[in-house]
Formats: C-alpha cells, sequence, structure tokens
C-alpha cells in the first residue's frame, strides 16, 4: 500500500511547492489544508493534494483512472473504502518535475470539465 494520505504527519513542503510552481499562472487556482494535506483546487474543485511522505492524491475522470493504474500508482482509500475517481500517486513516481507535470495536468484536465462553483 503506498503512503496514506491521512497520516499524522503535515504534507510533504518540497512536494507541496513543486506544485504550486506548475501551477503558477493558472486560473483559478487557490489551496487550502485539507485532510492531512494540502489540496490545490481549480475553480473551488481539488485536482491535486499533497500528501505526507511526498504522496500525491490525483483527481481523475473514472472512465480514465483505471487505465492509469500502475506500480506506484492505485485508487485512493480513505477510511477504508476506495473512493471514485481518486488516485494516489507513489513518491518514486514522482521523481521528476515531468513525471509530476503529468499527474498534475492530469487533475487539472478533469476538474475543467467541471462546472465552477459558487463562492
Amino acid at each position: 500500500m503506498l503512503l496514506p494520505l491521512l497520516s499524522g504527519m503535515a504534507y510533504d513542503d518540497v512536494l507541496a511547492q513543486r506544485i504550486h510552481d506548475l501551477l503558477d499562472g493558472v486560473e483559478g487556482v487557490t489551496s487550502r489544508k485539507m485532510f492531512g494535506g494540502l489540496g490545490f483546487m481549480v475553480h473551488g474543485h481539488m485536482a491535486v493534494a499533497a500528501g505526507s511522505g511526498g504522496a500525491l492524491m490525483v483527481r481523475a475522470d473514472p472512465d480514465d483512472a483505471a487505465s492509469w493504474l500502475a506500480e506506484g500508482v492505485e485508487p485512493m482509500e480513505m477510511n477504508g473504502r476506495e473512493m471514485q475517481g481518486w488516485l494516489l500517486v507513489a513518491p518514486e513516481v514522482l521523481d521528476s518535475d515531468a513525471d509530476l507535470r503529468v499527474w498534475v495536468d492530469r487533475g487539472v484536465a478533469h476538474v475543467a470539465t467541471l462546472p465552477a462553483k459558487q463562492s
């Protein structure tokens, strides 16, 4: 099992900064501490989150998510229940900024298909 996003440790600051740098200039991006991680929202929808130990939580179209499962990428679980449309990506999958960009772009692309949330 991958490192859980909900461990008692704080989110990974280095990963959070890398995500922030990739999202710099993207319209509608905000961040918020939640569930022991730092979530990055686009127009109010969480696209990705930096978890503890360098794990990344990614929002994905459920139809695409199954095809992206691989070593180091698994369905996100919370309280023992699989979260439909969410993936947990292990730190070793995110070594380079190009690798991280793939996953951040997937989360951002999916939430871009959702209607903006009202403030």
